[in-house]
């Protein structure tokens, strides 16, 4: 899987517009992505890149899969995205059983052409995707898949040190599910408002732009980030869903740990 190919959705286009919406970690809850996708449609954007994990944990992997292939111009491989298609690696007990159901959503659910068309999707993603100074990933610059960036890493020096020398300029990612900007001064900037706007000045960064599905700041909102190629500027968004909907689901499928549920309504 090259940094060089992406996929796009039938309506996707690259590079194109002036606004992008930056989504991430999904995690199969199709009522947060409902939401968001209504609201960066109220925007007006019409490019959508989205940062990995369509799928996992969630009780929706087929609505969400199938959405994403028709509404995203540009899709990176997920660490959950990439334990769907082979063998997964340190997973806990939870999240493995929530995988290997979801292995059988995915492969189960629909007629052949659809089946084959989600397993072709996520098997040619690429783990990276590089536009100009901005880099779209799902980890992290270092390991795209699978490394964590945390907002006390910014104490770890050696890690930050590593990780912006990898940088040319901006790196967008996801994979903690906590939105907020890691700043070359070696500071973790945390949103603090619905529409914080966080401005792009020449100096190297790493935005997370949080977490659709699953978030874990504290805030149960689904969380996703717009970005203003002119204006040069990151503005976070959140936005209210019925998440008590998409836990009952969870509770209601056996396979799915209902601790899954509970941490939805607590943004945790």
């Amino acid at each position: 899987m090259g940094a060089d190919r992406a996929r796009r959705g039938k309506s996707g286009r690259r590079g194109t517009g002036v606004k992008r919406a930056l989504i991430s970690d999904i995690h199969g809850n199709y009522e947060a992505l409902k939401a968001v996708l209504d609201d960066i449609r109220e925007q007006s954007i019409t490019e959508i890149y989205c940062l990995g994990d369509i799928v996992g944990y969630g009780p929706n992997p087929c609505e969400c899969l199938d959405k994403i292939i028709d509404v995203a111009g540009i899709t990176i491989l997920g660490n959950h995205d990439q334990a769907a298609l082979f063998d997964p690696d340190g997973f806990n007990p939870v999240a493995l059983q929530a995988v290997y159901w979801t292995r059988d959503q995915l492969e189960s659910r629909g007629t052949a052409p659809v089946i084959n068309r989600r397993w072709d999707y996520l098997g040619e993603l690429p783990r990276t995707y590089c536009e100009g100074e901005h880099l779209f990933v799902h980890g992290s610059v270092r390991d795209p898949t699978n490394e964590y960036v945390f907002p006390e890493d910014v104490y770890n020096q050696r890690k930050m040190d590593a990780l912006f020398t990898r940088i040319e300029m901006y790196c967008f990612q996801g994979h903690t599910h906590i939105p907020g900007v890691f700043t070359s001064d070696r500071e973790f900037i945390s949103p603090v408002d619905m529409d914080f706007v966080f401005q792009l000045s020449g100096r190297p960064a790493m935005i997370n732009v949080g977490s659709v599905g699953q978030p874990r700041d504290g805030d149960p909102r689904a969380c996703y980030a717009v970005l203003d190629t002119v204006e040069e500027v990151v503005t976070f968004r959140r936005i209210d869903y019925p998440f008590g909907e998409t836990a009952e689901k969870i509770y209601n499928t056996p396979d799915l740990d209902d601790m899954l549920g509970d941490r939805l309504q607590g943004g945790r």
